[in-house]
């Protein structure tokens, strides 16, 4: 209303303006008539002046002619000179007369034509001035109105404040009662890999195949009877089961409402963890193009969650731009017990990379090398950054697999928003607490990972993609590939163990055991949000290292962590146990 109310102003400023310059016009006019005016006197005077000089010449010689011919009762006419001249002044006489007839017309019409247009600029000046009332009063009006306007849009942005926290109450409420911390089961499909596939069996729609099934949406089956073993039939309970046809889409619907509680400020993380060929890379970016190393990152309907969330996230942001987020990129690998950082620049030209350690002081405080930092600012940089970094991950081609992953991968999001002005740099945002910040969030300035000035972590999203879990004897590995799948069973083992610990909250958590339960730490024990997606295999073959697979998230289930307490869902409970 405001900005209506200036162009009442403007058009009357307009106006007053217009009528001004017409009055103007007007006394200009009436000047240059007044001027034809006296110029028309002028000649008057003069046109007298000449008549008046007529008549005495006239006089003079009708004077002279009397003198010198003195008038005889007898005599002859005039001459016909003086007859002339007498006619001649007549004639200038009568031209005068009207002359000074034509120019008394001419300046009594201009005197009427002013007089018009004077009585029309008045008139106009009035209206003009009426219009101007009623527009002031109308201004008024409308000025009110906006103010009106202005104290509800204030009413209503208060109460959006206040319902925009009671959602995000609501929503970590929610996300709190499914639990911090939520196990789901993914069953791959069989595979033309897999003996299974050809066999008949599995052809039969009619008949399940596979010896790994998804009862329902919560509950998994492992039914195996092998010659020489005893018979297998065991079920397992998860938040969530997705069968063989469960899409991507399926398995992304249920990781939006955690990208909603980052954007609330809150830590998110996706691991997936199981066997080797069992789909966790595919899970996480989605299927491996035939002529490259890297899943395909364009349009494409079996995209991972790391693509999927990229796009979510940016969404989400562009929805909010009030906050004013910005996306930093982190990528890591755990390879042989040792932290890679990705996107460093030496490590694009050194195959061994810049090693990142992770330490505890004294204080019991985690000293962590800051990995790099990359701001994306959309998806596509997001996805492109993670899409070059891919092809220096470490694989080996297995007999369980021809494309293994020999490392861990994290990458980690993380959301920094601009400190309000005159804060200290550590001051926390009115939002929930922040247990499960890494330290290396808070890094010296002078660091390539360190945040910029001014700015403070809002939350963080870490997408791990374990290596996979794997029998020596069944991956037929030596060497040096026999050393790393050393490594990567010793620190899946020790993540075990973490969750272990947890689950029977001992006073002693085993972090240090590993670089990866280390590293992952605050999200272990911290109170992040925290899905693990278990992938499994069908085949019988692999039924022993499924069954470590499910036991393993069996096992994650039962840990209990506090849940980050500001009101919303009841009190807190029991202190955690003293981590070393």
């Amino acid at each position: 209303m405001p900005a209506q109310g200036g162009r009442w102003g403007r058009f009357l400023e307009q106006r007053a303006r217009q009528l001004q310059r017409q009055v103007q016009a007007k006394e200009e006019r009436i000047v240059e008539l007044e001027t034809e005016n006296a110029v028309l006197h002028l000649r008057l005077a003069q046109y007298q002046g000449m008549t008046g000089k007529g008549d005495s010449t006239a006089t003079r010689l009708c004077s002279q002619c009397r003198e010198r011919d003195p008038p005889q009762r007898s005599t002859a006419p005039a001459t016909p000179q003086l007859r002339c001249q007498v006619q001649l002044c007549v004639l200038v006489v009568q031209n005068l007369k009207q002359d000074m007839k034509a120019l008394r017309a001419s300046s009594l019409e201009v005197f009427r034509t002013c007089r018009e247009h004077l009585q029309d600029g008045l008139s106009a000046a009035v209206e003009a001035v009426q219009r101007a009332q009623l527009c002031h009063e109308a201004l008024l009006a409308w000025q009110s109105k906006a103010g009106h306007l202005e104290r509800s849009l204030q009413e209503v942005s208060a109460r959006y404040e206040l319902e925009k926290q009671k959602r995000k109450m609501l929503h970590n409420c929610l996300v709190e009662l499914n639990g911090n911390i939520r196990v789901h089961c993914r069953i791959r499909p069989l595979l033309p890999f897999d003996k299974e596939f050809d066999d008949p069996a599995s052809q039969d729609s009619s008949v399940p195949a596979g010896v790994v099934h998804a009862v329902d949406d919560e509950t998994v089956l492992v039914k195996c009877d092998r010659p020489a073993h005893p018979l297998i039939n065991k079920t397992y309970n998860f938040e969530r089961v997705y069968g063989p046809a469960e899409s991507q889409q399926v398995v992304f619907g249920d990781v939006c409402p955690l990208l909603t509680s980052l954007l609330d400020g809150y830590n998110v993380c996706i691991l997936a963890y199981g066997q080797t060929g069992c789909g966790k890379s595919y899970t996480m970016l989605g299927p491996r193009s035939k002529e490259a190393r890297v899943p395909p990152w364009g349009p494409h309907r079996d995209l991972g969650i790391l693509p999927r969330a990229a796009r979510e996230l940016f969404r989400l942001i562009s929805e909010n731009p009030s906050k004013s987020l910005k996306v930093d990129v982190s990528i890591v690998e755990v390879y042989n017990n040792e932290i890679l950082d990705l996107l460093a620049k030496e490590r694009r030209t050194a195959v061994s990379g810049p090693k990142h350690d992770v330490r505890t002081s004294k204080a019991a405080k985690r000293e962590v090398s800051p990995p790099t930092r990359q701001p994306v600012h959309s998806a596509e940089d997001f996805i492109a950054l993670a899409a070059g970094s891919l092809p220096l991950r470490a694989r080996l081609a297995t007999q369980v697999h021809a494309c293994s992953s020999r490392s861990h991968l994290i990458i980690t999001a993380t959301l920094t928003a601009a400190s309000p002005c005159g804060s200290p740099a550590d001051q926390q945002s009115p939002g929930p607490p922040l247990e499960g910040r890494p330290a290396w969030g808070r890094a010296s300035p002078g660091s390539p990972g360190a945040q910029r000035p001014a700015e403070q972590v809002h939350a963080k999203l870490q997408l791990v993609d374990l290596a996979g879990s794997e029998c020596v004897g069944v991956s037929g590995v030596t060497g040096s590939a026999l050393r790393e799948t050393l490594f990567i069973n010793r620190s899946l083992a020790a993540l075990a163990d973490v969750l272990g610990a947890l689950s029977e909250r001992r006073g002693h958590i085993p972090y240090r055991n590993s670089q990866l339960t280390h590293f992952l730490q605050d999200v272990l024990g911290g109170d992040a949000k925290l899905l693990v997606i278990l992938c499994v295999s069908p085949c019988r073959t692999h039924v022993a290292e499924t069954l470590r697979c499910l036991g393993f998230g069996a096992q994650v289930r039962q840990v209990q962590r506090r849940p980050s307490w500001r009101g919303q869902c009841g009190p807190p409970k029991t202190q955690e146990p003293v981590t070393c």
